[in-house]
């Protein structure tokens, strides 16, 4: 077997990670469109094999219209919009889920082929395993979801299982990116003080979470469609029925104005946060990597809040919704890339090491094989 140069293994291991990232950003970019246009409930049946075919023909297209015409959706939304409308949000949802599957084997067939090969380090094939098992179990996640919309009198999703989706799909994500990070770059810049920063970065990044989490309850509840002013929100600053319901923890997940209210709180502290961040990492004279990052880290904060008004005032357009959540990820990847920036500097991988530092194992292999005097 080929010698296989352990640095350039990371390195192919690490980008077929960031590209399983970037297919992940689009699939939750779809489930975003999907969500905004009422399309997730528009397939009746958990097919994860025969499902990756759409229908083939006429009778089949009628057939799942039929199942369609059973639910509370179209009856209380769509009815009449015929099987034209119904074409219209299936195709969507279809491609959902057919991206779904793309992910699935994105991920395993390059798994087995990089272990089959021996490129990928022993001690992280268990991580890749657990990550593949999860990507697999967001799919049942998924369909949990949708199963949630037809129940009687639901014309959408349950608000809860559409945040635990969108949750593990947020984590996959993280964590398939901060591996790939770490195999492209297992060697901090080193960054004298870079420790405060990096708490900074760490208080920001709990803050986004928490601001996406409390907007995927706003997605859910759709209560973006009211209270359509900023900041104030039906003439006050805390609206009227924030504490409505009993007992008081209802009010987070399930009052409207309560939900909106939270994730608008939430929204401004992460700016702030993040710009504060952002300005004090920059004075520090942090290396060009995690300057790079900082830099994307408080541009991104800027232009998802503006967006994020936007979005409220125009009553939540379908495309700035999509794009909302979509920046939304994009503001994640760049916390995470700058925590990775800031990493404290440890003891390098022994492949590391400066070839001028030891011997190479091709050059020992080479060697001449007459035994060394003692």
């Amino acid at each position: 077997m080929a010698i296989i140069d352990p640095a350039a293994r990371d390195r192919q291991v690490g980008l077929w990670l960031l590209g399983m990232a970037g297919m992940i950003l689009v699939m939750i970019v779809l489930g975003g469109a999907t969500r905004a246009t009422g399309s997730g409930l528009s397939i009746m049946e958990w097919a994860p094999v025969s499902g990756a075919l759409p229908p083939l023909s006429e009778r089949e297209w009628r057939r799942l219209f039929a199942l369609y015409q059973q639910i509370p959706q179209y009856q209380l939304l769509h009815q009449g919009f015929g099987l034209s409308g119904f074409k219209h949000i299936f195709w969507l949802e279809w491609v959902h889920r057919l991206w779904g599957r793309l992910l699935g084997f994105g991920f395993f067939v390059p798994l087995l082929w990089f272990w089959s090969q021996g490129r990928i380090d022993r001690r992280l094939l268990p991580r890749l395993a657990l990550l593949f098992v999860l990507g697999g179990l967001q799919g049942a996640v998924g369909w949990f979801m949708v199963a949630s919309g037809f129940l009687p009198d639901s014309i959408a999703v349950s608000q809860y299982r559409l945040v635990v989706h969108l949750a593990l799909a947020l984590a996959l994500y993280a964590a398939i990116l901060w591996t790939g990070l770490s195999l492209l770059r297992p060697v901090p810049a080193g960054w004298p003080g870079g420790g405060p920063t990096r708490r900074l970065i760490q208080v920001s990044a709990g803050l986004l979470c928490l601001t996406i989490i409390a907007g995927g309850f706003v997605a859910g509840l759709h209560a973006g469609l009211d209270y359509n002013t900023f900041p104030l929100m039906d003439g006050r600053l805390v609206p009227a029925g924030y504490a409505a319901l009993e007992p008081f923890a209802r009010n987070l997940t399930e009052n409207l104005a309560a939900v909106q209210f939270d994730h608008r709180v939430l929204a401004t502290l992460s700016v702030l946060a993040i710009l504060a961040t952002a300005g004090i990492g920059l004075s520090q004279s942090p290396p060009p990597g995690a300057r790079r990052c900082l830099l994307a880290l408080g541009a991104l904060a800027l232009a998802q809040y503006a967006l994020g008004v936007t979005t409220l005032l125009l009553v939540v357009p379908e495309a700035l919704a999509v794009l909302h959540q979509t920046l939304a990820v994009l503001l994640l990847t760049a916390a995470l890339a700058s925590l990775h920036a800031t990493r404290r500097l440890r003891a390098a991988p022994s492949h590391l090491i400066s070839a001028a530092a030891r011997p190479s194992q091709e050059t020992q292999w080479t060697a001449s094989p007459t035994p060394r005097s003692r």
